[in-house]
């Protein structure tokens, strides 16, 4: 699945994002809608730029490679700027328990109060807001990105993780 964006005057941006199909599980209809939106609003607004790079805006691919997610950042022409490996291990628990409380989420909103649905939102916005603290954390080093940008990248980490 991939999206494209014309590039901006900014530089410091990503103009076109794609999922390994391969990385990618049999997902809901749910779990589809998430990523479209993330990748349409990560299109729209965001800051990311590899730290030892001048050049830009960037297309991103992000896969799944054994237990690493890859960064692969390139120019819009496809000129490769930087392949970074990032283990998805400190992000595992995270998911996990983001995609229990997403599916309870779910579920709640077909049959729940509207204060059963409230708290589960809260409760998956803050493991959202705490994985996309991790992933800001983990890449810092190497890519530099802002918290909305980190915010729309863990839900695509998500859909990637998720097996179905």
């Amino acid at each position: 699945m991939s999206q494209e964006r014309p590039p901006q005057k900014d530089s410091k941006r990503l103009v076109a994002v794609t999922l390994d199909e391969n990385s990618i599980g049999r997902s809901s209809r749910d779990v589809d809608h998430e990523r479209a939106v993330a990748i349409y609003d990560l299109l729209e607004e965001n800051t990311f730029f590899p730290n030892d790079s001048d050049q830009g805006p960037f297309a991103l691919h992000l896969s799944i490679t054994g237990s690493r997610l890859m960064f692969d950042i390139r120019l819009p022409d496809g000129t490769p700027v930087i392949a970074h490996l990032l283990s998805l291990s400190p992000l595992r628990r995270i998911v996990k328990d983001y995609y229990t409380v997403c599916d309870s989420y779910y579920a709640a909103i077909r049959t729940a109060t509207p204060d059963r649905i409230e708290a589960l939102d809260m409760g998956r916005r803050g493991l959202h807001d705490e994985g996309s603290h991790i992933l800001m954390e983990r890449l810092k080093r190497k890519v530099t990105v802002d918290f909305d940008t980190a915010r729309r990248l863990f839900t695509l980490i998500c859909v990637l993780h998720w097996k179905g």
